[in-house]
């Protein structure tokens, strides 16, 4: 079956427009209806967006309808769904977020009763479900309030890194103005951290609205004027982290897995003395890796591709450059805060500005624009230069050329031991990118 309304993450778009109250009562209903379980219960959690409210009250009713007991778990962060799922003893889960998207768009992401999202064949069904016409409720669902949610949140975190003592760590946080605001802080200041935080004062329109982890560069300059140690920078939804060192460099999550990869190697905690991470990591990172004796595999662009790779392998680490680090003995699913903690307890108390954890490569990323971005990657001529390229490069750096999955793009990305080296193989590749698309089109 295939989904139209299901993207990688959810469903996803402008709240009102795309996502509608009308849309969130039928997923919710037919979500309901397609599970096996009879009169299922449902936890929805959402981040602060104004629409967050709406969606929720919508997507509740549709599920009522269904006859499912719903229970709203208020602002959270998208990993406390998958943790409560098991506390609980739900069958289904909805988070309604955007991520790190601005607050007019919205989305609904679904987790299964197992904690993981729904696979691509339950959310086809959804789909299919929602193109019938309703028949009538055979019965009605309760819809409450649960209380304490954000408590059992934070106990989970508490009991997952117990042993780490933060006492004398001066810390600065970036909230994103999103789900993080209330469990970052506290949860850093119950282990003994000092703490300062900025975007922690939501307004339903200020999520990620020039800071977070898509605007990490203000959160460096913080770090730097405060005098902190180290500073995090979570996304609207909590489930992707960056971080910046003391002189106000910013560590990526390629740094930041590579950092608890080697800890939890020398800690006999690395599942399978493996990590997952995707086609976009860092050459770099691999080179480090290949000196540790840590094997890598590698994944399309995007957490889901690299959660399925660890189930696949037994593996429990993995993530993105992004800042979605997976951490499976915790929760299966990104988690901001629970990544933040996992590098404070792999840096001991050290500096973060003197991790050494990999040697990060100069990278050059190129979007190149194109008529048509299947006939571009099909040139015999591009095919030469990529491997001319990347037999220049080998052992050395690597190169990069995909298409966009949602533009007419060609993305072009080269990694050499200097950036003049970069530079240079960047320009040849997207110079015959040009050529060929410019000689398509005439």
């Amino acid at each position: 079956m295939s989904r139209k309304l299901f993207g990688t993450d959810g469903v996803r778009g402008v709240a009102g427009e795309l996502l509608t109250a009308e849309l969130a009562v039928a997923l919710g209903r037919a979500a309901c209806e397609v599970l096996p379980a009879p009169a299922p219960r449902m936890l929805v959690l959402r981040d602060t967006r104004e629409s967050g409210q709406m969606l929720e009250a919508a997507l509740a009713a549709g599920a009522a309808s269904a006859g499912a007991e719903v229970l709203l778990g208020g602002v959270l962060p998208t990993p406390a769904a998958p943790l409560l799922l098991g506390r609980y003893g739900f069958d289904l889960a909805a988070v309604i977020s955007a991520s790190h998207n601005p607050y007019r768009d919205n989305g609904i992401k679904l987790f299964g009763a197992d904690g993981f999202k729904l696979s691509d064949e339950a959310e086809a069904a959804i789909e299919a479900h929602m193109a019938q016409a309703p028949g009538p409720a055979t019965s009605i669902g309760r819809i409450r309030q649960l209380h304490g949610t954000l408590e059992d949140y934070l106990r989970e975190l508490g009991a997952r890194f117990s042993d780490l003592d933060l006492t004398g760590a001066n810390v600065l946080l970036d909230c994103a103005n999103g789900a993080t605001y209330q469990a970052a802080p506290e949860v850093f200041r119950r282990l003994g951290a000092d703490v300062t935080v900025v975007a922690d004062t939501p307004d339903g329109r200020n999520i990620n609205d020039g800071c977070g982890s898509t605007h990490v560069e203000a959160l460096a300059e913080q770090v730097v004027a405060g005098g902190h140690d180290l500073g995090f920078a979570f996304d609207g939804d909590g489930d992707r982290v960056l971080a910046v060192d003391r002189t106000g460099a910013v560590v990526d999550g390629d740094e930041l897995i590579a950092l608890a990869t080697l800890h939890l190697r020398q800690t006999g905690r690395l599942a399978g003395n493996g990590v997952a991470v995707t086609v976009m990591t860092n050459y770099g990172f691999h080179a480090a890796m290949r000196e540790a004796g840590v094997e890598v595999a590698i994944t399309s662009v995007g957490d889901r591709y690299v959660l399925e790779e660890l189930r696949a392998r037994g593996w429990a680490l993995g993530g993105e450059q992004s800042g979605h680090i997976i951490d499976m003995g915790f929760v299966p699913s990104g988690d901001g805060i629970a990544s933040a903690l996992l590098t404070m307890e792999a840096l001991a108390g050290g500096d973060l500005a003197q991790r050494g954890a990999m040697e990060k490569l100069p990278q050059r990323l190129v979007n190149v624009p194109v008529g048509d971005r299947d006939a571009a990657m099909a040139s015999g001529e591009l095919a030469e230069a990529i491997e001319r390229e990347s037999q220049a490069l080998e052992g050395r750096g690597r190169v990069l050329v995909r298409p966009s999955g949602t533009e007419q793009l060609v993305r072009v990305m080269v990694e050499a031991p200097s950036a003049e080296e970069a530079d240079g193989a960047c320009d040849r590749l997207v110079s015959v990118v040009q050529a060929g698309s410019a000689s398509a089109a005439s």
